[in-house]
């Protein structure tokens, strides 16, 4: 399981500042204004070898009514669901009777605690630390969210504790035998969609509770089972719900549990409700599968019983909500009576073949290439901006690496140009594609007695009509 870290901490002390570094995101908002973050908000984070969910919350200014109990009880919650706690102090303004508020709540309920003193740019790191030693939760760490001062040491030091020994070779091997035997699917979406009836249909058999209330299942579930000696695992997580409508502490949790499942799988199948169309919070959830690069399939559920004019009106709906999630295969059922659940796996399969597909370099440079002659890229201050070849370098999700001159003024619409005729061409339906671009000189370049006289020629001929 990923790492859980909950930022918490006064209001205007840096947390979604840090949370954004952390995250290599924007999606904390961030003003100069206390109180700017209300709600709990997670984000996915990687700054060294050990990735970890991050918990971003409202600032704890100490007191006891109205909006500031409801922020309290946040952060109390986020301490609850995280595995340690980085609490943030302010290095210029020095120790406030908030930050002896938010320390006290950290030692009832925090498992561990880091102490952060931030904003510490440009003074010296022992008179800033000085005086937050009198919180009695640990040695102060003199940080910088914003300019990024520290902050791999101070993650060095929180995630210590998470490294686990290298397995010798015999364990590796086992493991990868295992991943590879194994497909893992994380069946994610709102609360009472039908996940639960869903997976017992694919089962053929009640393996979970079902119960028409929202939040049945509190935890993420896994079982195991077989199709065709094909060996599966589905991952049935807790309904994701609008946190405003999240009142059982233990069904907060459960919000966690999803998203590490989403992390665990190779695969996630979205599920939505047909009833209730698509909401903001699918359109979050599916935002975050797509950001991790996750092979996906789009099932809507309870389609049995609806008019024409409704069915129409869901699937306009999901063009215009979800217009980022073209390349995913969307398939309509009702779990419930079975109707069409047995399209689903092989979907399921397709969608994972997709991101695990290999593909030669030969092969993606002439279709690169193929690509720049049927629409050439634009110029820029007079010159035309050149790639010159292609290879893989990644799966799960496929990533395409380019190379060329000025690849940092290629066009956001001339990347969606490029990623579709790569879809196309090698059938990656179901799957995110991500493309990555590198100037430099080509390897390549010098060696091209290696091509046989009729090679070079084609390669002559195209490179003359792509500088055209």
């Amino acid at each position: 399981m990923l790492p859980v870290i909950a930022l918490i901490g006064r209001p205007n002390v840096g947390k979604s500042t840090l949370f954004n570094r952390l995250t290599r995101s924007r999606d904390a908002l961030v003003a100069d204004y206390p109180g700017l973050t209300r709600d709990r908000k997670y984000g996915f984070g990687k700054l060294g070898p050990i990735p970890y969910l991050v918990i971003d919350t409202g600032g704890v200014a100490g007191g006891e009514e109205g909006i500031e109990e409801a922020m309290v009880e946040q952060t109390i919650v986020a301490l609850q669901e995280a595995d340690l706690a980085i609490i943030m102090v302010d290095g210029r303004s020095g120790l406030t009777a908030a930050d002896e508020h938010v320390a006290a709540l950290a030692r009832k309920h925090a498992k561990k605690t880091w102490l952060a003193v931030n904003k510490a740019e440009g003074l010296d790191e022992a008179m800033a630390n000085s005086e937050f030693h009198a919180l009695g939760i640990g040695e102060p760490i003199a940080v910088s969210a914003a300019h990024g001062d520290r902050i791999a040491a101070l993650m060095e030091e929180v995630l210590a504790v998470f490294q686990s020994p290298e397995p010798d070779e015999d364990e590796d091997d086992v493991v990868e035998d295992e991943e590879d035997r194994e497909l893992k699917i994380a069946v994610v979406g709102r609360p009472n969609v039908g996940k639960s009836t869903l997976i017992n249909r694919l089962l053929g058999e009640d393996r979970l509770v079902v119960f028409d209330q929202p939040g049945t299942t509190r935890d993420s579930v896994a079982v195991p089972f077989e199709r065709n000696d094909r060996k599966y695992v589905l991952i049935d997580t807790a309904g994701i719900r609008r946190k405003a409508r999240v009142h059982e502490t233990i069904e907060k949790f459960s919000i966690v549990k999803a998203l590490q499942a989403i992390e665990q799988a190779q695969v996630v199948i979205s599920v939505l409700d047909a009833h209730e169309g698509v909401t903001e919070q699918d359109v979050s959830l599916l935002g975050l599968v797509m950001e991790r690069g996750r092979a996906l399939v789009v099932v809507t559920n309870k389609w049995d019983g609806l008019s024409s004019d409704h069915r129409k009106k869901v699937r306009d709906d999901l063009e215009r909500r979800l217009p980022f999630l073209d390349f995913a295969e969307r398939i309509t059922i009702s779990a419930l009576h079975g109707t069409a659940v047995g399209d689903l796996l092989p979907a399921v399969e397709r969608a994972y073949n997709a991101a695990m597909r290999d593909m030669s370099t030969t092969e993606l440079t002439n279709e690169l290439e193929a690509a720049l002659i049927a629409h050439p890229t634009p110029l820029v201050r007079g010159r035309r901006i050149k790639l010159r070849y292609a290879h893989q370098g990644g799966r799960n999700p496929p990533v395409i690496v380019i190379h060329g001159n000025q690849v940092e003024r290629l066009p956001e619409s001339y990347r969606r140009y490029l990623i579709n005729r790569f879809r196309k061409a090698f059938k990656l339906k179901g799957t995110p594609v991500r493309l990555a671009f590198k100037k430099g000189k080509n390897p390549f370049e010098g060696r091209r007695n290696t091509l046989t006289p009729r090679q070079e020629r084609k390669r002559k001929r195209l490179m003359k009509k792509v500088k055209k």
